[in-house]
C-alpha cells in the first residue's frame, strides 16, 4: 500500500460564502478527477486571512465527492503572498505502488505552480 499526498490550490473571486464553497469544491472535485487511488487518509485546508465569510472544510465535507477527515487552518499572512487563496494537501492510499500524485492548481493559484497548472478547466 503507498500513501502519498496531492497538493492543489485555488484563489476565490470574492469573500462570500457562495464563492468560496464553489471554489473549494470544484478544487477537490478536479483533484478527485486527475488521480486514481482507492481511499484519502485526511484533507488538510489553509485558507489566506483575507478569507473568513465560509469554512472551505465545511463545503468540501458537504459536498461529498471524497469523504475523509478534515483539517484546516490559516497560512501565515505574508506580504506579497497571493490573496484570496485555498490550500489543500490530501494525503491518500493506493494499492497501485506506481501512482503518482497530479497535484491541481486552478485559477490564479496557478502562479503559484505554473508546471501543474489546470487551465482545463
Amino acid at each position: 500500500m503507498k500513501v502519498y499526498a496531492i497538493r492543489g490550490a485555488i484563489t476565490v473571486d470574492e469573500n462570500t460564502e457562495e464563492a468560496i464553497s464553489s471554489a473549494s469544491v470544484s478544487l477537490i472535485k478536479r483533484i478527485k478527477e486527475k488521480n486514481v487511488f482507492d481511499s484519502a487518509v485526511c484533507i488538510l485546508i489553509s485558507t489566506t486571512a483575507d478569507i473568513t465569510a465560509a469554512y472551505p472544510a465545511k463545503a468540501v465535507r458537504e459536498s461529498g465527492i471524497l469523504p475523509a477527515p478534515l483539517f484546516s487552518c490559516m497560512e501565515p499572512d505574508i506580504d506579497g503572498a497571493l490573496p484570496m487563496c485555498v490550500r489543500m494537501m490530501v494525503t491518500v492510499c493506493s494499492s497501485d505502488d506506481s501512482a503518482e500524485a497530479h497535484h491541481v492548481y486552478m485559477r490564479g493559484a496557478a502562479s503559484l505552480r505554473r508546471e501543474f497548472a489546470d487551465e482545463d478547466v
